[in-house]
């Protein structure tokens, strides 16, 4: 299994299970089948959602999201489009 930390900021931590602290929980899948979209979509984050997305601290443009691969011990961190002013 492959086991990264994701985290979920903002309205997107209205995703994570009960019992999540920091906004932060674990996931797990099976080799080959660890993308970002699949990390994601585990926890049902609807990808149009996920404005910012970084794997270890690294930009991950949309197009990629679905190919990029996940590594043991990595972590993926997700915020929404935020509007400020």
């Amino acid at each position: 299994m492959t086991s990264a930390t994701l985290k979920l900021y903002a309205s997107l931590g209205d995703y994570l299970p009960p019992g999540a602290k920091d906004n932060t929980i674990k996931v797990e899948l099976p080799p080959g089948e660890a993308t970002v979209t699949a990390v994601l979509g585990k926890l049902n984050v609807p990808m149009e959602r996920c404005h910012l997305v970084l794997v270890n601290g690294l930009f991950v443009p949309p197009g990629s999201r679905a190919e990029q691969q996940v590594q043991d011990g990595d972590t993926i961190a997700a915020w929404p489009p935020v509007a400020g002013g």
